[in-house]
């Protein structure tokens, strides 16, 4: 019996040990326009958020990096970086065609915005904070505080 013990004390410290340094706590996040609180876990530079949407169905998201100090030493993202990047616009594509950029409590379907080079602009603005979006069809968009990113920034 004293075995037994003993093996799930030395487990319970490898499982502790595992999450050293790692955060792991329940935030509120906008997910397709709908608040939602999430787990966010955190692990030296990368994080994983876990949600559920209104049907009950489970998500994850995953991400993370590094930055650059000012001497230019390499350093994984802090948590207000992550926050601050799960907090931005995002586009998304459905499968009906439609394209659609969330940011906050809005929601606003592009779809119909695009030019013949399959570029869109998008202006959202939440709580004082805009964004310039210059959304390329299917090839990713720049994202500014101060101006419509040029088609040609995204290379």
């Amino acid at each position: 019996m004293s075995a037994v013990v003993a093996l799930v004390i030395a487990l319970a410290g490898i499982a502790y040990a595992s999450n050293v340094g790692g955060i792991q706590r329940t935030v509120q996040l906008w997910f397709h326009g709908d608040q939602t609180d999430a787990v966010l876990d955190i692990q030296d530079g990368s994080y994983t958020v876990s949600y559920e949407d209104e049907n009950g169905e489970t998500h994850q998201q995953s991400g993370g990096g590094v930055a650059f100090d000012m001497f230019g030493r390499e350093r994984p993202v802090t948590e207000e970086e992550i926050l601050a990047q799960l907090d931005m616009p995002e586009v998304e594509y459905q499968d009906d065609g439609s394209v659609w950029v969330y940011y906050h409590s809005q929601k606003i379907e592009i779809t119909d915005k695009f030019d013949d080079d399959g570029i869109c602009y998008v202006k959202v603005s939440y709580g004082g904070k805009t964004y310039y979006m210059t959304v390329k069809y299917k090839n990713g968009e720049c994202i500014s505080e101060t101006r419509f990113p040029s088609p040609w920034e995204f290379n």
